[in-house]
């Protein structure tokens, strides 16, 4: 049985996924998504508006904070910092003003104006990536693996593109040459980070996978990626929480930073539902029987470019309310501690000139604002927060 699902829980909100019943999600895998998660750069249809009751309290905005007004941080801060932040005398007073949020949204989608920098990485004939023009020439030197052509046919792009040697014909095979290559460029620190995790490479979410990649090396093809992020919240006295996670100082990326309670990148050759629910278990040692009750929500993408890095990523969204008594307790060293913080105040550090969050997360914890009533919807909604919502939701 399938389920229309919306990403908002609002009815003029009319992006709508196909998915299995929340019962269903981790046997089946939530990822099945009939539509495609569309590309940032992609037109947006704007929704229709009516008016709608919303129960939640409303999260209040202000212009206060202004702009100039930077709080520091580094991967040193404390759970105090945090608190301090999002303290309550620094509520909101004004809903209309979505800056703070917005320059969140714009944090993950940088550098549209270089994508004429880049080629696409084509294999079988479809575009897989996008590679820097500065990067091909480190390919360049693995002649025997990596091809160029100057042809222009795809997307009218007059410096060619970049693909495998046609003798590489098995995803396999592609994947250990490739492999080969990343090797050789992760010991010369071109490519730093190594994992020794494999990441699918194909055009789509639903196509077949073409081969396998180094996860570390997925931004300097250009690949899509795909992660599971899960909003952990407790409701007491009418009241909702967050638990937020501090990632460990020895992680290889953004050490120290603050972390949805769940959330990891999707590897080849597992579901989503799957996925989740090993990485509840590792990462909050939250048992299958309590994270089997997740529900997935929607979906949340990004395009962002840094020198030679392109990271086009797309976010599976999961809600789990947990038992009043519940008490995260990682499992892999990669979660420092753990703190439960009322909704309001996770908002309010979000909202200011703060970089105490993964950059990404912010991006899920907005789409779980607007779904809980935190920053609502209305008939005479703001430019700014259609912005926001085109932004997050692409073909909203």
């Amino acid at each position: 049985m399938h389920t229309r699902f919306r990403l908002c829980s609002y009815p003029y909100i009319t992006l709508a996924f196909q998915t299995r019943s929340p019962s269903k999600m981790a046997s089946s895998g939530f990822c099945s998504l009939v539509p495609t998660v569309t590309s940032l750069f992609s037109s947006h249809a704007l929704a229709r508006w009516r008016s709608s009751s919303m129960s939640p309290p409303p999260l209040r905005i202000s212009r206060a904070f202004s702009a100039a007004t930077t709080v520091p941080i580094s991967s040193s801060f404390t759970w105090d910092d945090v608190i301090e932040t999002g303290r309550e005398e620094y509520t909101p007073h004004n809903s209309s003003d979505l800056t703070g949020f917005l320059e969140k949204v714009d944090r993950c989608n940088r550098g549209s104006e270089k994508l004429a920098e880049f080629i696409p990485f084509v294999i079988e004939e479809q575009i897989v990536g996008y590679i820097h023009k500065g990067f091909t020439e480190y390919l360049r030197e693995f002649h025997d693996i990596f091809t160029f052509s100057q042809n222009g046919s795809y997307h009218d792009r007059v410096d060619g593109f970049v693909t495998l040697n046609l003798m590489l014909e098995k995803p396999e095979d592609r994947t250990r040459a490739v492999a080969d290559v990343i090797k050789v460029l992760g010991d010369k620190g071109i490519i730093p980070g190594i994992r020794n995790e494999l990441y699918p490479v194909k055009p789509s979410f639903n196509a077949p996978v073409i081969f396998s990649l180094e996860r570390a090396a997925a931004p300097y093809f250009g690949i899509k990626g795909y992660g599971v992020h899960m909003n952990g919240y407790v409701e007491r006295d009418a009241q909702k929480f967050l638990w937020i996670g501090k990632r460990s100082l020895s992680k290889s990326t953004y050490p120290g930073m603050l972390d949805h309670l769940v959330a990891g990148g999707l590897p080849h050759g597992i579901s989503c539902g799957e996925n989740l629910v090993k990485e509840c278990e590792e990462e909050a040692g939250i048992s299958k029987a309590i994270a089997d009750r997740a529900i997935a929500v929607g979906a949340v993408s990004y395009m962002d470019i840094d020198q030679y890095c392109f990271k086009r990523d797309v976010l599976f969204c999961y809600d789990l309310e947990l038992p009043q008594d519940f008490v995260p307790k990682n499992q892999d060293g990669e979660v420092e501690s753990f703190k439960l913080i009322p909704v309001a105040q996770v908002a309010n550090v979000i909202r200011k000139k703060t970089s105490f969050f993964k950059a990404n997360c912010s991006l899920v914890i907005i789409d779980f604002l607007f779904r809980h009533g935190y920053l609502p919807l209305s008939p005479t909604i703001s430019l700014e927060r259609i912005k926001l919502l085109t932004i997050i939701y692409p073909g909203f």
